[in-house]
């Protein structure tokens, strides 16, 4: 045993050794224990279940790794908001393939220390490293190395903190050193994108409306040329009209001048018939 003489520190050691010698470990570590408070503390601690002592014997053996997979947990549950349906389904496939494999990582050490862990062992300590990293307090449990008890998946642990480990309720998940920052890639990835599809959609309604600019003015400037055209056709034709107009006008006056002139000579014809009728009248008539 080591000289960590805290509740907590005894509970740490005493729930990651071998299983089958917890009760008889327990038992020595409070009679050797001289504050009789903490010797009854000891005493009054419970035997992990076997998927609790699976997950505890990873947290102690495997710390960085477990505090990773919490810290990103963690770092995934806060980007949730701004993930759309597609990113989201992503997420919980890979969060469920990196329980599994916890899981089975854990699994191989307890099997390495002489444990027998059955299929309904694993699955209780991938339901508990999943409740993990959908809870805070679950992950504090977890990673406290002190747990008493499996976990549910879909729990709530915050009002149960105490009774989840021994020893006293457990501090927050430990963030690794260098945390795998996976989440801030993730969103940093998905605001470039987002900022490439805008722009490549402003770019293509620039182009689309460079194109239309570029169509209208064609457009314009061959009915400027259509216009001009026609203008100078019908500037031709207003000459053309103008100038019969002048000949119709001359052609109008010396039609006048003939009338005028008939008119006269008319009246000259009609005086000389009138004459003549008379002359004629005024000779005796055949017998």
């Amino acid at each position: 045993m080591s000289g960590d003489t805290t509740l907590e520190g005894i509970a740490a050691e005493l729930y990651t050794a071998p299983l089958g010698e917890f009760v008889a470990a327990r038992n020595a570590r409070a009679k050797e224990t001289s504050d009789a408070e903490l010797a009854a503390s000891i005493r009054a601690l419970r035997k992990p279940s076997v998927a609790a002592w699976v997950v505890n014997v990873f947290a102690r053996e495997r710390a960085s790794q477990l505090g990773e997979a919490l810290h990103l947990a963690e770092e995934l549950r806060e980007a949730q908001a701004d993930l759309d349906a597609r990113a989201l389904a992503q997420l919980g496939r890979d969060r469920r393939a990196l329980t599994r494999r916890l899981a089975s990582a854990a699994a191989e050490l307890a099997k390495a220390r002489g444990e027998t862990v059955t299929a309904s062992t694993l699955e209780a300590v991938t339901q508990t490293i999943a409740a993990a990293f959908f809870d805070q307090t679950a992950a504090a449990a977890v990673a406290s190395g002190r747990l008493v008890r499996e976990l549910e998946p879909a729990g709530t642990f915050s009002d149960i903190a105490d009774t989840l480990v021994a020893g006293g309720a457990p501090d927050a998940a430990p963030a690794p050193a260098q945390p795998a920052d996976e989440v801030a890639a993730r969103r940093r990835r998905r605001e470039a994108e987002r900022a490439l599809r805008d722009a490549e959609a402003a770019h293509d309604r620039a182009t689309r409306d460079v194109t239309s600019a570029e169509r209208s003015a064609t457009e314009s400037r061959t009915r400027i040329r259509e216009l001009e055209t026609r203008a100078a056709e019908l500037e031709a034709e207003l000459a053309g009209v103008r100038r019969d107009t002048e000949r119709a006008r001359a052609d109008a006056e010396q039609a006048d001048n003939r009338r005028t002139d008939a008119t006269k000579t008319l009246g000259e014809t009609e005086k000389a018939v009138q004459k003549a009728q008379q002359a004629l009248d005024a000779l005796p008539s055949r017998r």
